[in-house]
């Protein structure tokens, strides 16, 4: 067996180790879990968006157990500040009476962080999080703090309850690298969360991975390789999310304000390369961008007026792009 073959095949039995674990607690959610652990290997964020009591938060903490990660879980308020996030100077005296300034640190020096209702809370503290999401960093008076690798935040919003809250602006919901949706579980899965739930003795999950380990799958991740004409359709599907390109399909140029940025095309290329490996190959081919196109894609898609008037889904630009951009020949 090669290295190459080496590393594939444990790259494969980690990923698959860490999504049984948590599917013993979270049920019916295959590929949210699948896309919430290839964001953490893709050095991103996730954005969750679901009515409350579908396990958002529970499939978050069983992550950081199963991964033996520090986990902490900040609920965003519309009175929260950002010294409540990032931690704050306090004054400390010693023995002798002279006082000092001690640095405590926040809920955001953790490697999962968990940003509850995200929307709930002002502009002023939402942006607290952008320093830690891009730079890995809190800078605090004149100080900067390095985060603990790797750093994941995961924020969920409630779609239903918008009144009072904060709509994320562009530049912070461009920072997440995929924007993933909860859907109600079916009859069968409410079966079986009410058999584990609702009986003495929840679920216990094992810890099957390190910090370590988690950092080399991330180098797997970026070792594999991509063919230009692959890369290229890549590009051609971020391009067609502008109404203003040659690219773009008719319902791109009715509906969109604004299309992706080149975060997007990133998003799309390095998720496509987790999906290559989870799918036993070491290149990247067309159908794996596809696959993780409305993840990448569905929250950099900004609809003009029209588009929210009529109540346009991002998805439903985002499949016709898929259809109607051609793959290399």
């Amino acid at each position: 067996m090669t290295e190459i073959d080496q590393q594939l095949e444990t790259f494969q039995q980690q990923f698959g180790l860490v999504k049984d674990e948590v599917a013993k607690v979270i049920v019916g959610c295959d590929e949210i879990i699948e896309g919430v652990i290839m964001s953490l290997l893709a050095n991103g964020h996730v954005l969750l968006e679901g009515v409350p009591g579908l396990g958002k938060t529970k499939l978050v903490s069983t992550l950081s157990d199963v991964m033996h990660l520090k986990f902490s879980r900040i609920q965003f308020t519309p009175d929260l500040m950002p010294a409540d996030i990032t931690g704050t100077n306090v004054v400390q005296e010693k023995p002798t009476g002279e006082k000092y300034l001690e640095f405590q640190a926040g809920p955001l020096f953790a490697n999962m962080v968990l940003a509850d209702e995200i929307n709930r809370a002002t502009p002023k503290t939402q942006s607290a999080l952008l320093e830690a999401m891009e730079e890995k960093s809190v800078t605090v008076g004149k100080r900067t703090f390095q985060l603990d690798s790797p750093f994941f935040v995961l924020a969920t919003q409630n779609p239903l309850e918008m009144e009072g809250t904060y709509p994320l602006p562009e530049a912070q919901l461009d920072r997440f690298f995929m924007k993933l949706k909860v859907d109600y579980p079916t009859v069968a899965s409410l079966h079986v969360i009410m058999d584990r739930t609702t009986k003495s003795g929840e679920p216990k999950v094992s810890r099957v991975l390190g910090q370590g380990e988690v950092l080399i799958m991330r180098k797997t991740v970026r070792a594999v390789p991509i063919a230009r004409p692959v890369q290229d359709y890549a590009i051609r599907i971020t391009l067609a999310t502008h109404s203003t390109s040659p690219l773009a399909p008719p319902l791109t140029k009715r509906y969109v304000r604004y299309g992706s940025s080149p975060r997007g095309a990133q998003a799309l290329v390095i998720g496509g390369k987790i999906r290559a490996l989870l799918k036993n190959r070491v290149h990247v081919s067309c159908e794996d961008i596809r696959a993780v196109a409305l993840g990448a894609l569905r929250h950099r898609v900004l609809l003009n007026f029209e588009g929210e008037a009529e109540r346009i889904d991002s998805d439903v630009v985002v499949n016709e792009i898929l259809e109607k951009t051609p793959e290399p020949s």
